[in-house]
């Protein structure tokens, strides 16, 4: 009567640990591949979302404004400095009064219950100051219609994509 083995040869453990190993390099690459495009997406994900909420708090502060009470004055070229009343709040607060001032570049868009009425701030001024982003131009132009008050807003940011707005005012 003959005796067989039921292991595995050396050469036979040698190459399947080889093929496994080979396996385990593309599967290691495929994994690192994938984490590096979700990565990817992820960062334009949440550029599209700021962008977005960007033009929502734009397009509500326009649309929600009381009638006849946005006042646009030309600073520069390129910089328009807007006071409006509107119902949007994004702090949550009554604050009615919004203005839209560029400082050095930059545009901030500013929450108060007093009408600031200046392009100098008053030390005493109360607001709430949300920066937008750098931009390069912002403007604001209101329709000669006077049925109805229509706005395109424009403003061009110099790291991100414009923003082009035609906005009618709700609260006639």
């Amino acid at each position: 009567m003959r005796v067989t083995k039921g292991g595995f040869t050396l050469i036979e453990l040698m190459v399947s640990i080889s093929i496994l190993s080979i396996m385990m390099i593309f599967l290691y690459k495929s994994y690192a591949s994938l984490n590096f495009s979700n990565e990817i997406i992820k960062t334009e994900v949440n550029t599209v979302t700021s962008a977005q909420e960007l033009k929502k708090v734009i397009y509500l502060d326009f649309s929600l404004a009381m009638r006849n009470t946005t006042q646009i004055q030309n600073r520069e070229e390129v910089e328009d400095f807007v006071f409006l009343q509107s119902s949007n709040s994004i702090h949550k607060r009554y604050n009615p009064y919004i203005t839209y001032i560029v400082k050095e570049k930059k545009l901030y868009r500013l929450e108060s219950l007093q009408r600031l009425d200046s392009y100098e701030l008053a030390a005493e001024s109360e607001f709430d100051a949300d920066y937008l982003g750098e931009v390069k131009s912002f403007r604001v132009y209101k329709s000669s219609n006077a049925q109805s008050e229509i706005y395109l807003v424009h403003v061009d940011f110099a790291n991100t994509e414009d923003i082009l707005l035609k906005v009618k005012v709700l609260n006639e």
